[in-house]
């Protein structure tokens, strides 16, 4: 504890000089704007940032906590456009769009943004504390997850769909089965044989995460309004001065907490991230509520603050692999080992006493900006909430607008331009069938994790399965999936027995 004590100490005696003050606020700032643009999110962001962050002639550190603020800025920034314009920032606020945008469409706009920046802000300073405290050990538990470790985990997040939106759990199956065949469009890494690219040289490649989520969710939503608009049953979106109430904190606040601690755990192992975070924050959330959680996907608060307090809690556990052991949790975290390969500084657990400035002004800058993100985006909720008042037919140009360029921008293909339209049209008669859309980009997101492990396990074992149920952690979490495919089920057929032995009673 007085290593810990001694660290931050170091480490605001950095952070509190006046230029790491305004870095944190230009970071978060400039963060925020860059997650609310539609399938920008945070590994861009940072990557589109990080030339101009070394051509500023930064010191080490001070650089870092530039684009350390920008990282979990666009964190909470994607939250803006997921509950307001029902198209997601990046991959962990998918979820963020299931309660967010029905809370505003219901005229809660306000309060759905005040309560997503709190669980924001709760979720990643938790985060913070974690990395502070355990953040060497840790990480060292986190290396010893194998490819197979990481199958298992895939499959308990698969299990957790079933349950985790829609009414329809065959449909909800169906979504993440066509994410996975979208995943598997490309050519095939080990075997060099081109997979469902009907012959087109630009799909060799396989599909981008960003074509993909814009698509599926922002011209989808495009031709929504558009369908709305020439039926006449367009309608101005209802817009009150809500917000955050001393009660919704209460009614949330062990789901803030407890998603906090999933994302944080979930976010320390290498290559998961805010998306699978999110996603069993939510399905878990749901679960624990029991009969409640028929509200979810509806509008209710604990679906909005689970994957927000996830996600951001995410992003701060992913920095404990890369600042203790030099191994990226995530691909925002692998940009910024870039940057510290850059300015010649070596990750790793030498860096806390070689270059304490570094590691411990990093962390104490992530204190600041957490309190920083909650000033700023607070008092803002208000205006963003205003952007639902402008009339429909100008939101529809704005979409579309926001869809092309942020994927040109990032892709850079004429051929993506067509292929986000053609995903629109599929999302919209998805939508039309009443298909949840967050399954389908969850299934196409965790379906490359899986047959990426999957490959390496077997190719570890020479082509023996039974490396998939050598480990104790593989083992319970096949166990945990079980749990979560069998308990809801007996629980159904419990309630629905009930009923009938108190008629014969």
């Amino acid at each position: 504890m007085e290593t810990v004590l001694s660290g931050l100490a170091t480490g605001f005696a950095v952070a509190l000089t006046p230029l790491n003050i305004f870095l944190v606020l230009i970071g978060c700032f400039s963060g925020t704007l860059i997650g609310a643009l539609p399938g920008i999110g945070p590994i861009n962001g940072v990557a589109i940032l990080l030339p101009i962050a070394y051509g500023l002639g930064l010191p080490p550190e001070s650089a870092l906590i530039l684009l350390a603020g920008i990282y979990y800025g666009a964190e909470y920034g994607g939250r803006i456009s997921s509950i307001l314009l029902n198209v997601p920032g990046d991959a962990g606020a998918v979820m963020t769009t299931l309660d967010g945008h029905p809370m505003a469409l219901k005229g809660e706009a306000g309060r759905a943004l005040s309560l997503s920046a709190v669980a924001s802000f709760v979720g990643g300073t938790l985060a913070v504390i974690g990395l502070s405290l355990f953040g060497p050990l840790l990480a060292k538990f986190a290396v010893t997850f194998s490819p197979a470790d990481y199958v298992a985990l895939m499959v308990f997040a698969f299990a957790s769909l079933a349950s985790l939106v829609g009414r329809n759990g065959i449909k909800t199956l169906l979504g993440a089965v066509i994410g996975l065949m979208l995943a598997t469009m490309g050519i095939d890494a080990n075997t060099g044989v081109p997979r469902y690219t009907f012959g087109i040289p630009d799909l060799l490649a396989g599909i981008d995460f960003l074509v993909v989520v814009i698509g599926l969710f922002g011209m989808a939503e495009l031709l929504h309004l558009v369908e709305q608009q020439v039926s006449g049953r367009l309608k101005t979106l209802p817009v009150d001065r809500s917000f955050l109430r001393r009660s919704d904190l209460l009614r949330t606040r062990w789901t803030i907490l407890r998603c906090s601690v999933i994302g944080f755990f979930i976010g320390i192992l290498p290559g998961t991230g805010a998306s699978v975070a999110s996603a069993v924050a939510y399905g878990t959330e749901k679960r624990l509520a029991g009969k409640s959680g028929a509200s979810f996907g509806t509008g209710d608060m604990r679906g909005l603050a689970a994957p927000e307090a996830a996600n951001n809690a995410a992003a701060g556990g992913a920095l404990v692999p890369m600042l203790t052991l030099g191994i990226p949790g995530s691909g925002t975290t692998a940009i910024l080992l870039g940057a510290l390969l850059m300015f010649n500084v070596q990750p790793g657990p030498l860096m806390f006493t070689q270059r304490p400035e570094i590691a411990w002004g990093l962390i104490a800058s992530m204190y600041l900006g957490n309190v920083a993100l909650l000033i700023i985006n607070l008092p803002l909720v208000g205006l963003f909430a205003r952007m639902l008042t402008l009339p429909q037919h100008y939101l529809t140009p704005l979409i579309a607008m926001l869809a092309f360029v942020g994927v040109y921008s990032i892709v850079g293909n004429p051929f993506d331009l067509y292929l986000i339209i053609l995903l629109g049209i599929f999302g919209w008669v998805l939508r039309k069938l009443d298909f949840s859309l967050a399954p389908v980009i969850l299934g196409f997101v965790l379906g490359s994790l899986f047959e990426n492990n999957l490959r390496r396990a077997l190719s570890i074992s020479a082509g023996d399965w039974g490396i998939l149920i050598e480990d104790w952690k593989s083992i319970a979490l096949y166990g945990l999936a079980a749990l979560v495919v069998i308990l809801p089920a007996w629980a159904g057929r419990r309630s629905a027995r009930a009923p009938a032995d108190a008629v014969e009673d």
